[in-house]
Parts: structure tokens; C-alpha cells; sequence
């Protein structure tokens, strides 16, 4: 997971585009119409899911950077 990599995602799409693209991964018949990092589909699964919280963090109110902060906050208490 690359934190620069998810933030150039939450910039560049809207959260639509966003879930869009999250469908693409479970739906073999939909094309992913935007550019995703990542070393592999898992990794480019995991930068969408992260932007997609990210955005919805957003919408209710934090900056970019605070909901950056507390998604990776919910990742370390998840792993650690």
C-alpha cells in the first residue's frame, strides 16, 4: 500500500469513479476505465478501497490530510 499512490486517486476521481472502479475488480465482465497504481490487482484493490474511505471521510467534513491520517491510524490498529 502506498499512501502517495491512493492520494493521487482521491485527487484525481470523484468517490463514483472511485466505486466504479471498485466493481471492476469484483466483475470480470467491466473494464477499469481509470489508472490505478499498483504492483498487482491486489495492491490496485487496495489503493481504491483506501480513496473510496478516504472520500467518504471527506464528505463528512475532514480535510484530505486529517482523513488521510485517520485511515492510516485504522490500518495500524487493524494490524497491530
Amino acid at each position: 500500500m502506498k499512501i502517495a499512490s491512493i492520494k493521487n486517486l482521491v485527487n484525481q476521481y470523484t468517490l463514483p469513479e472511485l466505486q466504479e472502479a471498485e466493481e471492476c475488480f469484483y466483475e470480470e465482465t467491466k473494464t477499469l476505465n481509470i489508472e490505478i497504481e499498483g504492483e498487482d490487482e491486489g495492491e490496485k484493490l487496495t489503493h481504491v478501497l483506501a480513496a473510496i474511505e478516504i472520500k467518504e471521510d471527506m464528505a463528512q467534513g475532514a480535510q484530505l490530510n486529517e482523513a488521510i491520517r485517520n485511515f492510516s491510524q485504522r490500518v495500524r490498529k487493524s494490524i497491530g
